[in-house]
């Protein structure tokens, strides 16, 4: 029901009970009041049907954003902690055949107590037409950097959107989600994998999103390609597009869900990365050509009659498949006195499967089960120096969780984490979060 229609209700309920009332057997008009009083009250009915008219003939109702805080910024502190236990050295991390860029944010982070990702955010309308937004990430080595700063438009008609700057991409679901909303400490295997855990670029998106009772969203970016998969180049136009679709509804009063369909594809140029050759010996190669990422996304969730306060559940998962076709270029920096460009095409997937289950107010309990797949890996005339290894990454996690206000979270996690062939982490985590200061609803 939108608005306009939650208005009209209220008026209808205001107004019925007083009608009723004045013609019911308990209080019976006598016939000549009932007489004079016959038109006012055909009168007052006119004149109700007409402002219910005139309230479904409005305008839509404006979007979250251009309503937020009147003008007034919201600043919000996002504070969170980490204490981790690793059964392996967390500086040979890695995912094995699954080369990544040096800066990629992959792993379970560093042992004993330390600073997770913080965050600093302010938001609000700019003008009737704009709204903006910063995010500023506290990582655990005391670097800061801007995830988001974006303008968003709030005035266009017929349910388009447009957004420029930096800002997550809406591909996929979890991807456009801050940290401190993830339902585990960390982000999926297949996240980490492709997209250096979190795609977010400068550049400029559109979405429209449909006038129907379905939920029905079409989206389309176009980027610097500065992140990983991608990597930063300097010249005109853009190095990345991404295209997205996302439809959803409710089933019943206790059920609601959302599907999606997203690919990301980028160009590369002299992407570095480190990798073990045959002999065993780390050698830094670069990779340079296209590539493309498919991502299939489902969430369900499930409340008692709508009421999510007591009990809930929901079911999340997804799907990505990656293909990369250009030229790898192995002892890219001459360090083995061995280099060698030639062609390079692979195809890799992942997935992951995860549930959480509020079962008591405050305690929620999460499972998550994800695995890679090597796929198939065609190095050409460098596969004298570089094999595809036999092995499937895999991870599978548990959590527990206490909220005592939805500004504060305590969560006790552990996984099993077999992302290195031959090597299995036991990972305990303990985090705690809080929030500060005005922060806005969360997506579905």
């Amino acid at each position: 029901m939108t608005c306009r229609n939650l208005i009209a209700a209220a008026v209808l309920a205001v107004v019925t009970p007083t009608a009723v009332f004045a013609a019911s057997p308990d209080n019976p008009p006598t016939q000549p009041d009932s007489a004079a009083k016959q038109p006012n009250e055909q009168q007052r009915l006119r004149s109700l049907e007409e402002r219910v008219k005139q309230l479904e003939s409005a305008p839509p109702a404006p979007s979250p954003a251009s309503s937020a805080n009147s003008f007034n910024p919201a600043i919000s502190l996002i504070l969170s902690g980490l204490y981790t236990n690793l059964s392996q050295d967390p500086a040979n991390y890695r995912i094995t055949g699954f080369p990544m860029p040096s800066d990629a944010e992959i792993g379970p982070g560093q042992r004993g107590f330390s600073l997770a990702e913080s965050e600093l955010g302010i938001y609000a309308n700019i003008d009737p037409y704009f709204y903006g937004g910063l995010n500023f990430a506290i990582a655990p080595d005391d670097s800061v950097s801007a995830e988001e700063a974006f303008i968003q438009t709030i005035a266009l008609s017929n349910g388009f959107s447009v957004k420029a700057g930096r800002f997550f991409s809406g591909v996929g679901y979890l991807n456009v989600q801050h940290a401190h909303t993830w339902d585990f400490v960390d982000a999926p295997l297949a996240y980490q994998a492709f997209l250096g855990t979190q795609f977010g670029d400068d550049g400029v998106q559109i979405k429209w999103l449909a006038p129907t009772d379905t939920f029905l969203e079409f989206g389309a970016e176009l980027g610097r390609g500065r992140p990983f998969p991608g990597s930063d180049r300097d010249k005109n136009g853009s190095g990345a597009g991404t295209v997205f679709a996302h439809v959803g509804g409710d089933v019943g009063m206790s059920h609601s869900w959302r599907a999606g369909l997203s690919v990301l594809e980028t160009s590369p140029q002299n992407q570095e990365f480190s990798d073990t050759n045959i002999a065993g010996n780390t050698v830094t190669n670069s990779f340079s050509g296209d590539t493309r990422l498919w991502i299939a996304d489902f969430v369900w969730k499930y409340a008692p009659n709508g009421n999510p306060v007591y009990t809930n559940f929901k079911l999340q998962a997804e799907y990505m498949h990656r293909h990369d076709d250009g030229d790898l270029t192995y002892d890219s920096d001459g360090a083995l006195g061995a280099t060698n460009t030639s062609s390079y095409d692979s195809k890799q997937s992942g997935w992951y499967l995860q549930g959480v289950y509020q079962f008591m107010p405050y305690w929620r309990v999460g499972l998550r089960t994800e695995r890679l797949d090597q796929g198939t890996v065609d190095y050409s005339s460098n596969s004298a120096n570089l094999m595809q290894p036999d092995f499937n990454p895999s991870k599978n996690s548990v959590m527990v969780d206490y909220s005592p206000s939805e500004f504060s979270r305590i969560r006790l996690q552990f996984a099993q984490d077999k992302s290195r062939q031959d090597v299995t982490d036991n990972q305990w985590f303990v985090q705690y979060q809080m929030s500060l200061g005005a922060h806005g609803a969360h997506q579905f």
